[in-house]
């Protein structure tokens, strides 16, 4: 596959203020499982039942980490989508969301910084009794749209604000690389 085929989401100059996206997700034990398993998170408040119940929350919790990954991946995805690179989140955790819940995300592009290419997303999270259970922040950049000469080189990424180019060298392994695919 060529740089040519890979779909990029919305460039600075296709997003704006107000685009959206609601996705749902059911948070199931074996996505915590896969979580722990991967980070070595040894927390029993993730996964000890007995333990959780002496808390204040009374069973196990979904881990923070992984409600920011839901985040993420669903930026990187469709909103911006595929290219875009998250700078930075704020999240505050409302309400506990426990193992198995279906929790709905709204997405909503807030600010279009083209100078910077960014967007600022901000993202409610609501339970099945639509109650508010998490808010977030992210800042993200958007992906640049890749532009290709006659011999489907890429020879710039998009216009920048002052409308130079922005020139790509391209690396003669890559070349070779991409030649014998």
């Amino acid at each position: 596959m060529g740089l040519k085929d890979i779909k990029l989401g919305k460039s600075i100059d296709e997003i704006q203020e107000g685009d959206s996206l609601t996705v749902t997700e059911i948070i199931e034990d074996k996505d915590i499982l896969l979580y722990l398993g991967l980070t070595n998170d040894g927390n029993p408040l993730y996964i000890q039942h007995d333990y959780s119940q002496t808390t204040r929350f009374h069973k196990p919790i979904v881990p923070t980490v992984l409600l920011v990954g839901i985040l993420t991946s669903n930026v990187s995805k469709h909103l911006p989508g595929p290219g875009s690179h998250i700078v930075d989140v704020s999240l505050n955790v409302i309400e506990p969301i426990y193992h198995n819940s279906t929790i709905t995300f709204n997405f909503e592009v807030e600010r279009v910084d083209e100078r910077r290419e960014q967007v600022t997303i901000s993202v409610v999270g609501t339970n099945m009794e639509n109650e508010r259970v998490l808010d977030a922040e992210l800042i993200v950049e958007t992906p640049r749209k890749l532009i290709f000469d006659e011999e489907e080189n890429v020879v710039m990424s998009e216009q920048t604000e002052v409308g130079e180019a922005v020139v790509s060298e391209v690396d003669s392994a890559t070349s070779t690389a991409d030649d014998s695919e």
